[in-house]
Protein backbone atom coordinates (compact mmCIF):
# COMPACT_ATOMS: atom_id res chain seq x y z
CA UNK A 1 0.00 0.00 0.00
CA UNK A 2 1.35 3.15 -0.84
CA UNK A 3 2.64 6.00 1.40
CA UNK A 4 0.13 8.80 2.25
CA UNK A 5 -0.41 11.60 4.08
CA UNK A 6 -3.37 12.13 6.18
CA UNK A 7 -5.37 14.92 8.15
CA UNK A 8 -5.07 13.18 10.95
CA UNK A 9 -6.66 15.78 13.18
CA UNK A 10 -9.49 16.23 10.87
CA UNK A 11 -10.67 12.78 10.91
CA UNK A 12 -10.11 11.95 14.50
CA UNK A 13 -12.52 15.48 15.20
CA UNK A 14 -15.30 14.00 12.76
CA UNK A 15 -15.09 10.43 13.94
CA UNK A 16 -15.67 11.92 17.63
CA UNK A 17 -18.53 13.74 16.49
CA UNK A 18 -20.05 10.55 14.67
CA UNK A 19 -18.95 8.75 17.68
CA UNK A 20 -21.45 10.50 20.19
CA UNK A 21 -23.78 7.99 18.66
CA UNK A 22 -22.13 5.86 20.57
CA UNK A 23 -22.57 7.73 23.42
CA UNK A 24 -26.21 7.84 23.59
CA UNK A 25 -26.25 4.42 23.05
CA UNK A 26 -24.12 4.08 26.28
CA UNK A 27 -26.72 6.34 28.08
CA UNK A 28 -29.82 4.66 27.09
CA UNK A 29 -28.41 0.75 27.77
CA UNK A 30 -26.84 1.75 31.09
CA UNK A 31 -29.47 4.19 32.71
CA UNK A 32 -32.05 1.56 33.54
CA UNK A 33 -29.70 -0.33 35.69
CA UNK A 34 -29.92 2.98 37.82
CA UNK A 35 -32.99 3.50 36.98
CA UNK A 36 -35.21 0.33 37.26
CA UNK A 37 -35.03 -0.27 41.19
CA UNK A 38 -36.91 3.40 41.33
CA UNK A 39 -39.23 2.23 38.39
CA UNK A 40 -40.47 -1.22 40.31
CA UNK A 41 -41.33 0.70 43.30
CA UNK A 42 -42.81 3.88 41.05
CA UNK A 43 -45.26 1.84 39.03
CA UNK A 44 -45.04 -1.53 40.37
CA UNK A 45 -43.20 -3.89 38.17
CA UNK A 46 -43.55 -7.34 37.96
CA UNK A 47 -41.09 -9.81 37.00
CA UNK A 48 -42.54 -9.40 33.48
CA UNK A 49 -43.09 -6.04 33.25
CA UNK A 50 -39.19 -5.43 34.66
CA UNK A 51 -37.96 -7.31 31.73
CA UNK A 52 -40.26 -5.33 29.15
CA UNK A 53 -39.09 -2.12 30.25
CA UNK A 54 -35.31 -3.21 29.92
CA UNK A 55 -36.17 -4.83 26.72
CA UNK A 56 -37.70 -2.13 25.21
CA UNK A 57 -35.08 -0.52 24.02
CA UNK A 58 -33.65 -3.85 21.84
CA UNK A 59 -37.28 -3.94 19.68
CA UNK A 60 -36.98 -0.19 19.14
CA UNK A 61 -33.50 -0.44 18.29
CA UNK A 62 -34.72 -3.49 15.72
CA UNK A 63 -37.24 -0.47 14.21
CA UNK A 64 -34.22 1.91 14.61
CA UNK A 65 -31.96 -0.80 12.56
CA UNK A 66 -34.56 -0.84 9.31
CA UNK A 67 -35.10 2.84 9.68
CA UNK A 68 -31.25 3.43 9.14
CA UNK A 69 -30.96 1.09 6.48
CA UNK A 70 -32.96 2.65 4.12
CA UNK A 71 -32.23 6.40 5.34
CA UNK A 72 -28.28 5.64 4.69
CA UNK A 73 -28.78 4.74 1.39
CA UNK A 74 -31.39 6.66 0.13
CA UNK A 75 -30.56 10.46 2.00
CA UNK A 76 -26.84 9.41 3.14
CA UNK A 77 -25.19 8.67 6.54
CA UNK A 78 -25.04 12.04 7.41
CA UNK A 79 -28.78 12.76 7.43
CA UNK A 80 -29.59 9.08 9.20
CA UNK A 81 -27.20 10.09 11.93
CA UNK A 82 -29.28 13.49 11.91
CA UNK A 83 -33.01 11.80 12.40
CA UNK A 84 -31.44 9.64 15.35
CA UNK A 85 -29.69 12.64 17.38
CA UNK A 86 -33.48 14.36 17.15
CA UNK A 87 -35.17 10.84 18.06
CA UNK A 88 -33.22 10.54 20.85
CA UNK A 89 -33.49 14.36 21.75
CA UNK A 90 -37.14 14.01 21.87
CA UNK A 91 -37.15 10.48 23.38
CA UNK A 92 -35.37 11.52 27.06
CA UNK A 93 -37.75 14.21 28.00
CA UNK A 94 -40.80 11.26 27.03
CA UNK A 95 -39.20 9.02 29.53
CA UNK A 96 -38.30 11.76 31.76
CA UNK A 97 -41.59 12.76 31.70
CA UNK A 98 -43.55 9.55 31.32
CA UNK A 99 -46.95 9.94 33.78
CA UNK A 100 -47.35 5.84 33.60
CA UNK A 101 -45.41 2.50 33.29
CA UNK A 102 -47.30 1.84 29.37
CA UNK A 103 -45.81 5.49 27.84
CA UNK A 104 -42.52 4.96 29.81
CA UNK A 105 -42.08 1.83 27.81
CA UNK A 106 -43.25 3.25 24.72
CA UNK A 107 -40.87 6.23 25.28
CA UNK A 108 -37.70 3.69 25.85
CA UNK A 109 -38.63 1.77 22.75
CA UNK A 110 -38.81 5.65 21.01
CA UNK A 111 -34.93 5.92 22.30
CA UNK A 112 -34.23 2.44 21.13
CA UNK A 113 -35.23 3.69 17.66
CA UNK A 114 -32.33 6.04 18.01
CA UNK A 115 -29.97 3.24 19.83
CA UNK A 116 -30.95 1.45 16.39
CA UNK A 117 -29.94 3.52 14.12
CA UNK A 118 -26.79 5.07 16.08
CA UNK A 119 -25.45 1.65 16.46
CA UNK A 120 -25.96 0.62 12.72
CA UNK A 121 -24.64 4.54 11.40
CA UNK A 122 -22.09 5.84 13.66
CA UNK A 123 -19.60 2.31 12.88
CA UNK A 124 -20.61 2.53 9.23
CA UNK A 125 -19.67 6.42 9.05
CA UNK A 126 -16.56 5.65 10.50
CA UNK A 127 -15.73 2.99 8.35
CA UNK A 128 -16.07 4.74 4.69
CA UNK A 129 -13.89 7.72 6.23
CA UNK A 130 -11.47 5.78 7.49
CA UNK A 131 -7.84 5.01 6.37
CA UNK A 132 -7.64 1.24 5.98
CA UNK A 133 -4.05 1.68 9.02
CA UNK A 134 -6.01 3.27 11.36
CA UNK A 135 -9.75 1.86 10.83
CA UNK A 136 -9.81 -0.10 14.01
CA UNK A 137 -8.63 2.70 16.58
CA UNK A 138 -10.83 5.21 14.87
CA UNK A 139 -13.70 2.96 15.21
CA UNK A 140 -12.91 2.05 18.53
CA UNK A 141 -13.68 5.73 19.12
CA UNK A 142 -17.38 4.90 19.16
CA UNK A 143 -17.01 1.73 21.20
CA UNK A 144 -14.97 4.40 23.78
CA UNK A 145 -17.77 6.96 23.52
CA UNK A 146 -20.49 3.92 24.07
CA UNK A 147 -18.33 3.08 27.31
CA UNK A 148 -18.20 6.88 28.11
CA UNK A 149 -21.79 7.15 27.78
CA UNK A 150 -21.93 3.83 30.33
CA UNK A 151 -19.71 4.96 32.77
CA UNK A 152 -20.85 8.90 33.11
CA UNK A 153 -24.49 7.81 33.29
CA UNK A 154 -23.64 5.05 36.10
CA UNK A 155 -22.01 7.83 38.13
CA UNK A 156 -24.88 10.52 37.58
CA UNK A 157 -27.35 8.10 38.80
CA UNK A 158 -25.33 7.21 41.88
CA UNK A 159 -25.05 10.66 42.64
CA UNK A 160 -28.83 11.17 42.05
CA UNK A 161 -30.14 7.89 44.05
CA UNK A 162 -30.90 9.77 47.33
CA UNK A 163 -32.85 12.71 45.93
CA UNK A 164 -36.13 11.08 46.35
CA UNK A 165 -38.66 8.57 44.53
CA UNK A 166 -38.67 10.56 41.41
CA UNK A 167 -34.90 10.44 40.77
CA UNK A 168 -35.85 8.10 37.44
CA UNK A 169 -37.34 11.38 35.51
CA UNK A 170 -33.90 13.09 35.91
CA UNK A 171 -31.62 10.23 35.55
CA UNK A 172 -33.78 9.54 32.12
CA UNK A 173 -34.52 13.40 31.35
CA UNK A 174 -30.84 14.48 31.20
CA UNK A 175 -30.18 12.46 28.53
CA UNK A 176 -31.50 15.38 26.22
CA UNK A 177 -28.22 17.00 27.11
CA UNK A 178 -26.16 14.96 25.47
CA UNK A 179 -28.55 14.28 22.52
CA UNK A 180 -28.38 18.19 21.66
CA UNK A 181 -24.63 18.22 21.66
CA UNK A 182 -25.16 15.19 19.05
CA UNK A 183 -27.57 16.99 16.71
CA UNK A 184 -25.58 20.24 16.58
CA UNK A 185 -22.28 18.32 15.78
CA UNK A 186 -24.08 15.89 13.04
CA UNK A 187 -24.41 19.24 10.80
CA UNK A 188 -20.45 19.74 10.90
CA UNK A 189 -19.93 15.97 9.59
CA UNK A 190 -19.14 15.56 5.56
CA UNK A 191 -20.95 13.10 3.90
CA UNK A 192 -19.47 9.80 3.65
CA UNK A 193 -17.35 9.51 0.32
CA UNK A 194 -17.96 6.06 -0.56
CA UNK A 195 -22.13 7.00 -0.08
CA UNK A 196 -21.43 10.16 -2.36
CA UNK A 197 -19.41 7.21 -4.92
CA UNK A 198 -22.43 4.71 -4.72
CA UNK A 199 -24.46 8.10 -6.09
CA UNK A 200 -21.82 9.39 -8.39
CA UNK A 201 -21.38 12.12 -7.17
CA UNK A 202 -17.52 11.58 -7.57
CA UNK A 203 -16.76 15.84 -7.03
CA UNK A 204 -18.14 15.99 -3.99
CA UNK A 205 -16.04 12.60 -2.93
CA UNK A 206 -13.23 13.74 -3.90
CA UNK A 207 -13.41 16.70 -2.27
CA UNK A 208 -14.07 14.85 0.81
CA UNK A 209 -10.76 12.31 0.43
CA UNK A 210 -8.68 15.19 -0.31
CA UNK A 211 -9.41 16.46 3.52
CA UNK A 212 -8.56 13.06 4.55
CA UNK A 213 -5.48 12.73 2.89
CA UNK A 214 -3.09 14.13 -0.07
CA UNK A 215 -4.68 14.38 -3.37
CA UNK A 216 -3.21 11.27 -4.46
CA UNK A 217 -5.11 9.36 -1.83
CA UNK A 218 -8.24 10.97 -2.90
CA UNK A 219 -7.26 9.75 -6.60
CA UNK A 220 -6.18 5.89 -5.72
CA UNK A 221 -9.89 6.04 -3.68
CA UNK A 222 -11.99 6.89 -6.43
CA UNK A 223 -10.34 4.78 -8.96
CA UNK A 224 -9.98 1.67 -6.11
CA UNK A 225 -14.05 2.05 -5.64
CA UNK A 226 -15.12 2.07 -9.55
CA UNK A 227 -14.63 -1.91 -9.41
CA UNK A 228 -17.07 -3.44 -11.29
CA UNK A 229 -18.33 -4.92 -7.75
CA UNK A 230 -18.86 -1.08 -6.31
CA UNK A 231 -22.87 -0.91 -7.40
CA UNK A 232 -25.99 0.28 -6.04
CA UNK A 233 -26.61 -1.74 -2.97
CA UNK A 234 -29.58 -3.92 -2.89
CA UNK A 235 -31.75 -6.37 -1.08
CA UNK A 236 -31.48 -8.81 -4.43
CA UNK A 237 -27.80 -9.24 -4.23
CA UNK A 238 -28.21 -11.42 -1.07
CA UNK A 239 -29.42 -13.75 -2.80
CA UNK A 240 -26.06 -14.66 -4.75
CA UNK A 241 -25.18 -17.86 -2.68
CA UNK A 242 -21.40 -16.09 -2.83
CA UNK A 243 -21.96 -13.61 -0.42
CA UNK A 244 -24.04 -15.57 2.20
CA UNK A 245 -20.57 -16.99 3.85
CA UNK A 246 -20.13 -13.55 4.75
CA UNK A 247 -23.41 -12.76 5.69
CA UNK A 248 -23.57 -15.73 7.67
CA UNK A 249 -20.34 -15.02 9.52
CA UNK A 250 -21.42 -11.28 10.39
CA UNK A 251 -24.81 -12.11 11.89
CA UNK A 252 -23.23 -15.29 13.83
CA UNK A 253 -20.96 -12.57 15.54
CA UNK A 254 -23.69 -10.33 16.36
CA UNK A 255 -26.11 -13.02 17.79
CA UNK A 256 -22.82 -14.06 20.06
CA UNK A 257 -21.94 -10.90 21.27
CA UNK A 258 -24.94 -10.93 23.12
CA UNK A 259 -25.66 -14.50 23.86
CA UNK A 260 -22.69 -14.64 25.50
CA UNK A 261 -24.44 -12.83 28.61
CA UNK A 262 -22.65 -10.15 29.80
CA UNK A 263 -24.98 -7.68 28.82
CA UNK A 264 -26.97 -9.34 31.99
CA UNK A 265 -24.11 -7.80 33.64
CA UNK A 266 -24.33 -4.47 32.64
CA UNK A 267 -28.16 -4.15 32.78
CA UNK A 268 -29.61 -6.18 36.08
CA UNK A 269 -26.07 -5.06 38.34
CA UNK A 270 -28.84 -4.44 41.35
CA UNK A 271 -30.21 -7.91 40.68
CA UNK A 272 -27.15 -9.81 40.47
CA UNK A 273 -25.57 -8.08 43.77
CA UNK A 274 -28.47 -8.43 45.78
CA UNK A 275 -28.24 -12.00 46.17
CA UNK A 276 -24.90 -11.29 47.71
CA UNK A 277 -26.77 -9.44 50.12
CA UNK A 278 -25.67 -6.08 49.10
CA UNK A 279 -27.49 -2.76 49.95
CA UNK A 280 -29.47 -0.95 47.30
CA UNK A 281 -26.50 1.90 47.82
CA UNK A 282 -23.79 -0.70 47.21
CA UNK A 283 -25.58 -1.81 44.10
CA UNK A 284 -25.52 1.23 42.51
CA UNK A 285 -21.79 1.77 43.66
CA UNK A 286 -20.99 -1.21 41.40
CA UNK A 287 -22.64 -0.05 38.55
CA UNK A 288 -19.93 2.59 38.64
CA UNK A 289 -17.08 0.45 39.63
CA UNK A 290 -18.55 -1.50 36.03
CA UNK A 291 -17.82 2.08 34.57
CA UNK A 292 -14.56 2.23 35.26
CA UNK A 293 -12.78 -1.07 34.26
CA UNK A 294 -15.07 -0.92 31.12
CA UNK A 295 -13.50 2.08 29.89
CA UNK A 296 -10.20 1.56 30.86
CA UNK A 297 -10.13 -1.85 29.31
CA UNK A 298 -11.68 -0.61 25.48
CA UNK A 299 -9.01 2.38 26.05
CA UNK A 300 -6.81 -1.07 26.00
CA UNK A 301 -8.59 -2.31 22.95
CA UNK A 302 -7.84 0.45 20.89
CA UNK A 303 -4.18 0.23 21.37
CA UNK A 304 -4.04 -3.35 20.44
CA UNK A 305 -6.98 -3.96 17.87
CA UNK A 306 -4.75 -2.51 14.91
CA UNK A 307 -1.43 -4.19 16.34
CA UNK A 308 -2.66 -7.38 17.78
CA UNK A 309 -5.65 -7.84 15.41
CA UNK A 310 -9.45 -8.89 15.12
CA UNK A 311 -9.40 -12.53 15.06
CA UNK A 312 -6.53 -12.98 18.40
CA UNK A 313 -9.07 -10.58 20.34
CA UNK A 314 -11.83 -12.17 19.91
CA UNK A 315 -10.49 -16.17 20.33
CA UNK A 316 -9.53 -14.69 24.05
CA UNK A 317 -12.52 -12.87 24.72
CA UNK A 318 -15.07 -16.13 24.31
CA UNK A 319 -12.41 -18.53 25.49
CA UNK A 320 -11.44 -16.37 28.43
CA UNK A 321 -14.98 -15.91 29.58
CA UNK A 322 -16.49 -19.41 29.32
CA UNK A 323 -13.81 -20.00 31.82
CA UNK A 324 -14.54 -17.01 34.33
CA UNK A 325 -18.56 -17.90 33.97
CA UNK A 326 -17.23 -21.51 35.76
CA UNK A 327 -15.94 -19.41 38.64
CA UNK A 328 -19.22 -16.39 38.75
CA UNK A 329 -21.24 -19.50 39.52
CA UNK A 330 -19.48 -20.95 42.04
CA UNK A 331 -18.94 -17.95 43.84
CA UNK A 332 -22.68 -16.35 43.17
CA UNK A 333 -24.14 -19.42 44.25
CA UNK A 334 -21.71 -19.03 47.99
CA UNK A 335 -23.12 -15.80 48.33
CA UNK A 336 -19.45 -14.65 48.21
CA UNK A 337 -18.56 -10.79 48.14
CA UNK A 338 -15.59 -11.80 46.31
CA UNK A 339 -17.94 -12.63 43.11
CA UNK A 340 -17.35 -8.80 42.29
CA UNK A 341 -14.01 -9.17 41.24
CA UNK A 342 -15.16 -11.79 38.83
CA UNK A 343 -17.93 -9.52 38.04
CA UNK A 344 -15.16 -6.91 36.55
CA UNK A 345 -13.09 -9.05 35.43
CA UNK A 346 -15.63 -10.61 33.05
CA UNK A 347 -16.74 -6.23 31.95
CA UNK A 348 -13.19 -6.56 31.35
CA UNK A 349 -12.56 -9.20 29.27
CA UNK A 350 -15.59 -8.24 26.95
CA UNK A 351 -14.71 -4.86 26.62
CA UNK A 352 -11.40 -5.08 25.58
CA UNK A 353 -12.66 -7.66 23.03
CA UNK A 354 -16.02 -8.75 22.27
CA UNK A 355 -17.65 -5.71 22.62
CA UNK A 356 -15.99 -3.26 20.12
CA UNK A 357 -14.30 -5.75 17.85
CA UNK A 358 -17.45 -7.34 17.08
CA UNK A 359 -18.82 -3.60 15.78
CA UNK A 360 -15.56 -3.48 13.96
CA UNK A 361 -15.94 -6.93 11.95
CA UNK A 362 -19.62 -5.84 11.32
CA UNK A 363 -18.53 -2.65 9.61
CA UNK A 364 -15.42 -4.22 7.68
CA UNK A 365 -15.97 -7.36 6.12
CA UNK A 366 -19.28 -6.92 3.82
CA UNK A 367 -18.49 -5.73 0.16
CA UNK A 368 -19.55 -1.71 -0.93
CA UNK A 369 -22.64 -3.63 -2.63
CA UNK A 370 -24.01 -5.07 0.09
CA UNK A 371 -22.68 -3.38 3.09
CA UNK A 372 -25.47 -1.07 4.18
CA UNK A 373 -28.14 -3.79 3.51
CA UNK A 374 -25.86 -6.17 5.34
CA UNK A 375 -25.15 -4.37 8.01
CA UNK A 376 -28.45 -4.09 8.43
CA UNK A 377 -29.19 -7.42 8.69
CA UNK A 378 -26.73 -8.43 11.14
CA UNK A 379 -27.53 -5.21 13.48
CA UNK A 380 -30.95 -6.45 13.11
CA UNK A 381 -29.75 -9.79 14.40
CA UNK A 382 -27.74 -8.26 17.20
CA UNK A 383 -30.44 -6.46 18.77
CA UNK A 384 -32.87 -9.23 18.84
CA UNK A 385 -30.63 -11.73 20.40
CA UNK A 386 -30.19 -8.67 22.84
CA UNK A 387 -33.77 -8.50 23.51
CA UNK A 388 -34.24 -12.42 23.93
CA UNK A 389 -31.30 -11.76 26.42
CA UNK A 390 -32.54 -9.37 28.56
CA UNK A 391 -36.46 -10.35 28.31
CA UNK A 392 -35.31 -14.14 29.62
CA UNK A 393 -32.55 -13.57 32.36
CA UNK A 394 -34.98 -12.04 35.08
CA UNK A 395 -36.94 -15.40 34.38
CA UNK A 396 -34.11 -17.93 33.54
CA UNK A 397 -32.22 -16.43 36.97
CA UNK A 398 -35.68 -17.04 38.85
CA UNK A 399 -35.69 -20.49 37.63
CA UNK A 400 -32.01 -21.80 37.69
CA UNK A 401 -29.82 -19.16 39.91
CA UNK A 402 -26.35 -18.68 39.44
CA UNK A 403 -26.48 -21.65 37.16
CA UNK A 404 -27.55 -19.41 34.31
CA UNK A 405 -24.42 -18.45 33.98
CA UNK A 406 -23.56 -21.64 33.19
CA UNK A 407 -25.72 -21.56 29.96
CA UNK A 408 -23.70 -18.41 28.75
CA UNK A 409 -20.41 -19.93 29.00
CA UNK A 410 -21.41 -22.93 27.10
CA UNK A 411 -22.47 -20.25 24.27
CA UNK A 412 -18.88 -18.51 24.89
CA UNK A 413 -16.94 -21.82 24.13
CA UNK A 414 -18.78 -22.47 20.73
CA UNK A 415 -18.88 -19.34 19.98
CA UNK A 416 -14.52 -19.69 20.59
CA UNK A 417 -14.95 -22.64 18.09
CA UNK A 418 -16.81 -20.62 15.83
CA UNK A 419 -14.63 -17.71 15.37
CA UNK A 420 -11.05 -20.09 15.29
CA UNK A 421 -13.03 -21.57 12.15
CA UNK A 422 -14.86 -19.38 10.07
CA UNK A 423 -13.21 -15.67 10.98
CA UNK A 424 -10.38 -14.80 9.26
CA UNK A 425 -7.94 -10.95 9.78
CA UNK A 426 -9.25 -8.10 8.35
CA UNK A 427 -6.42 -5.62 10.25
CA UNK A 428 -5.11 -3.28 7.83
CA UNK A 429 -7.35 -4.59 4.34
CA UNK A 430 -9.08 -2.40 2.19
CA UNK A 431 -12.56 -1.74 3.04
CA UNK A 432 -14.95 -3.83 0.59
CA UNK A 433 -12.38 -4.80 -1.85
CA UNK A 434 -10.90 -7.88 0.01
CA UNK A 435 -14.13 -8.57 2.80
CA UNK A 436 -14.63 -11.52 1.50
CA UNK A 437 -11.33 -12.92 2.86
CA UNK A 438 -12.75 -12.68 6.00
CA UNK A 439 -14.54 -15.84 5.64
CA UNK A 440 -13.74 -19.24 5.07
CA UNK A 441 -15.27 -20.47 2.15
Amino acid sequence: MKNYSYNYSYITAISIVAALGGYLFGFDFAVIAGGLPFLQKYFGLNTYWEGLATGSMALGAITGCLIAGILADKIGRKSGLLVAAAVFLLSSLAMGLAPSANIFIASRYAAGIGVGMASMLSPLYIAEIAPAAYRGRLMAINQLTMVLGIFITNLVNYSLRNIGPDAWRWMFGLGAVPSLVFLIGVFILPESPRWLLLKNRHARAAAVYTKIGNTSYARDMIHLFQAPAATSSSLSLLLNKKVWPVLFTGITLAVFQQFCGINTVFNYTPKLFERIGASADSQLLQTVFIGVVNLAFTIIAMLLVDKVGRKPLMLFGAAALSIVYLFIVQLLGAKNPDVAWLLLAAIGIYAMTLAPVTWILIAEIFPDNIRTTATTIAILFLWTAYFILVVSFPVLFQQLGDKTFYLYGFICLLGALFILKFVRETKGKLLGGDSNAAVMH
